[in-house]
């Protein structure tokens, strides 16, 4: 466990201040009471948005990239508990299960990941809750990596299960963006235990929560696969 690591990011004190009292309700979860119309209505909504926001996306529109000195060091910690909470993942015994429409559904280790063709790339963090930083991070592309296991591309998913049990998916026209990768590194160093060992999603045209860490198994599917924060009322599509 990085306890240096741990300790700096605990001064930043990220989950335990500065927080206002509707970022609160987001990061919790917690049940506002409203009545259960206005919940429909809003779920409608949502689900609208989801569906202008599919309609709009661009495959070939890159986010905007930073140069490499804006990088945070050490990136900021996100997620749904404490930092001192991370149970650090064992990268030797540690396997990516591939499950759905993909041919080849052998379990990867991370060697085998680390062989494939790198791409790293200098881009912005956007947290629903309105902060964001600059990070630099170096994996395979996820276009290439479905591919490579000869995954459906025509398929409407990609979800992920992670080892702290944190379900995410996205579009499959977001998984196949550029600049998605399955990221192996921060800032020319391999994943900190905080920050996904030993490897996570990151995409550039996505919010912050969706791109879950320490990913344990990935799978193509034409059935909507949710996730952690939209099974609490969140927006499933969440571009950015």
């Amino acid at each position: 466990m990085h306890r240096t690591l741990i300790r700096t990011l605990e001064r930043r004190g990220l989950l335990r201040a500065g927080l206002t009292l509707g970022s609160l309700v987001m990061l919790t979860g917690c049940d506002v009471k409203r009545p259960e119309a206005v919940e429909e209505a809003l779920l409608a909504i949502s689900n609208l948005n989801d569906r202008v926001q599919a309609l709009l996306f661009d495959a070939n529109k890159l986010a905007p990239t930073y140069p490499a000195s804006m990088i945070l060091r050490p990136p900021k910690f996100n997620a749904y508990y404490d930092v001192t909470d991370v149970k650090p993942v064992n990268g030797a015994t540690w396997k990516l299960e591939l499950g759905g429409l993909i041919q080849n559904k052998r379990p990867w280790t991370l060697q085998d990941l680390q062989a494939l063709p790198q791409r790293s790339i200098v881009i912005k963090h956007i947290c629903v809750e309105g902060w964001s930083y600059i990070g630099g991070w170096t994996g395979v592309p996820l276009r290439t990596f479905l591919e490579r296991t000869g995954a459906d591309l025509r398929a409407k998913y990609v979800a992920f299960q992670t080892a702290d049990n944190y379900p995410s998916s996205i579009d499959m026209a977001a998984a196949l963006h550029p600049q998605t990768v399955l990221a192996l590194q921060y800032g020319g160093q391999p994943l900190a235990d905080p920050f996904g060992f030993p490897v996570r999603l990151r995409t550039a045209v996505k919010l912050g929560y969706k791109n879950p860490k320490w990913i344990t198994a990935i799978e193509v599917t034409n059935t909507y696969p949710g996730g952690f924060w939209e099974s609490k009322g969140f927006p499933w599509f969440a571009g950015m």
